[in-house]
């Protein structure tokens, strides 16, 4: 019989501390991705996925959630090149072909060549995981330039449309996209304005892509994070004003990576064939 945990002990609670005067914020407690953790069942052998943001937080552990359950993986990081070399090691511990590739997703033409690329390493492609996403907060409208709204967008709305189109050359029947949006979409925080605009776009645009791919036995869904424990957090606030992040949900903390990674292993199996244009919630009993 499978031991029962309480979610609401099973990680460690705030106040947390960041410290931030390098240049990667330490986080304390550190982020779980599950490198301990996660169980593999083979639920995606043979899967051939190309993965976003692999380098730490969701996309981190969405990866070694896929090596394990069988998939070979590219990821992309955008400027951790450490992380993403420990995620790949993490991957290859489960004896699956993983790499890593440095992309700028705001950029059309480096997602096309990504998507390519990554075809030719694992022989194909079936299943597309977009995590990685641009966040920097702001209290006021008045601040925010028209430099960071593009990037913003291009980041998180622009990229899906490219890396998409780009994929849909190899990606078969039976295959599967995967998004990533957030609460923020339905229950947007004041400072987080383009941020949050964008994560509701995510979710207009996983709709419409699953009815429009649907004819040719591709889905298309998505997962909305609530407030989890990742680099995100402090690389967009202060070290201060992230001390007591996710104390003010119903479960009194906030969520660990590898708290999420289930819902995109789930939404890439064969389990969820009859499953498409949805989002799955992934925060800790917040109504959204």
């Amino acid at each position: 019989m499978a031991e029962l945990r309480n979610p609401i002990d099973q990680y460690p609670h705030p106040p947390f501390e960041v410290d931030d005067s390098g240049d990667e914020p330490v986080m304390s407690p550190p982020p779980d991705a599950g490198e301990q953790s996660y169980r593999g069942h083979n639920r995606l052998r043979g899967r051939k996925v190309f993965l976003t943001g692999g380098n730490s937080g969701i996309g981190k552990a969405t990866a070694i959630a896929f090596a394990r359950e069988g998939a070979d993986v590219v990821i992309t990081y955008h400027s951790d090149e450490e992380g993403a070399q420990d995620t790949v090691r993490t991957m290859e511990e489960a004896g699956v072909t993983a790499r890593a590739m440095q992309v700028d997703i705001s950029e059309e033409e480096a997602c096309t060549t990504a998507i390519d690329e990554a075809a030719e390493a694992l022989g194909g492609l079936d299943t597309l995981v977009m995590v990685a996403g641009y966040q920097n907060n702001l209290d006021s409208i008045e601040d925010l330039e028209t430099k960071q709204l593009e990037l913003t967008f291009k980041t998180n709305v622009f990229s899906l449309y490219w890396l998409s189109k780009a994929a849909l050359k190899y990606i078969p029947a039976g295959g599967s996209i995967i998004t990533t949006s957030s609460v923020q979409a339905n229950v947007p925080s004041p400072d987080k304005l383009d941020y949050a605009a964008t994560k509701g776009a995510i979710v207009t645009f996983t709709k419409a892509l699953a009815q429009q791919l649907a004819p040719r036995g591709i889905r298309v869904n998505g997962v909305a994070p609530g407030p989890f424990w990742t680099n995100l957090q402090p690389d967009s606030s202060d070290a201060e004003s992230v001390k007591q992040f996710g104390a003010d949900g119903p479960y009194g903390r906030p969520g660990q990576p590898a708290e999420c990674a289930g819902a995109y292993v789930y939404l890439a199996s064969d389990d969820a064939s009859y499953t498409s244009g949805a989002t799955i919630v992934v925060a800790g009993g917040m109504p959204i």
